[in-house]
């Protein structure tokens, strides 16, 4: 397609240029949280800041790494991850926030995607419904393995991603309600760990691309727990799933190297 970029050499949204980002990239979903994760590398330097996304790359255990923003939902989450392949990356490692679903999943816990609903619009553009949102599995295992090494109480399974935040949260307002009410009790009963925004487009747009994708989550709280009148207190900071997703990295860049 066409490059609408001012800069031929860069990407229209990113606004970064092949060879300037890892072959691993942690994708979160707020800007704000490239500054923290890039502390975590070696070196890192600022790439680009344009619109919702922010890059930094630097290295892990002598490996070119790097971390980009993504925004809010899978729109701007696959652009990136689309774009982000035309300069060189392969591993997509997205850190972020959920809301708890099963009871047993409280706040502060860690949630990793095996799978995503995909109850939203992106995917639906890649493909077929029938189709499934699947992460990659040695991206999942390295993932869970890192969660364990750290001794971080955390639950493997299917999150639910959607569109629409306040959908989630105040389903009764919508004129839609009854099919957004009914639709959350079915992922509940079919056992689905929490919700979020944009692992369906980037599991999608990962099998298209033929990538490796996969998610880790802070629960931030679980709405199901508060109606049950559970302790439920508000966790905001992702450090957790942060020292997860880089450490799975590390595992990644060393099994990729032990299999060359």
């Amino acid at each position: 397609m066409k490059n609408y970029s001012e800069d031929p050499s860069r990407q229209y949204h990113i606004q970064v240029a092949k060879g300037e980002v890892g072959r691993y990239v942690i994708m979160p979903g707020d800007p704000k949280r490239c500054v923290k994760i890039a502390q975590y590398f070696d070196d890192p330097v600022l790439v680009a800041d344009n619109r919702e996304y922010i890059t930094y790359t630097g290295t892990l255990d002598g490996v070119k790494v790097s971390v980009t923003s993504t925004g809010i939902g899978g729109p701007s989450a696959s652009i990136a991850m689309e774009e982000l392949y035309k300069c060189g990356a392969d591993t997509f490692v997205r850190i972020g926030t959920c809301g708890g679903m099963q009871t047993e999943i409280k706040s502060g816990d860690v949630v990793i995607a095996t799978g995503a609903i995909r109850m939203e619009g992106t995917s639906k553009e890649y493909a077929p419904i029938e189709y499934p949102a699947v992460a990659d599995l040695d991206v999942t295992n390295a993932l869970v393995a890192a969660a364990k090494e750290k001794n971080f109480t955390h639950y493997t399974g299917v999150v639910q991603s959607k569109d629409a935040f306040y959908g989630q949260h105040e389903p009764e307002k919508m004129p839609v309600g009854y099919e957004l009410i009914n639709k959350w009790e079915a992922w509940k009963m079919m056992g689905c760990l929490a919700s979020e925004m944009e692992s369906a487009a980037m599991f999608i747009c990962a099998s298209k691309l033929r990538a490796r994708a996969g998610s880790c989550f802070l629960v931030v709280a679980n709405q199901e727990r508060e109606k049950l009148g559970l302790a439920n207190p508000v966790v905001h900071d992702t450090d957790m799933a942060i020292q997860v997703a880089v450490e799975a990295i590390r595992k990644l860049i060393k099994a990729d190297q032990e299999n060359k």
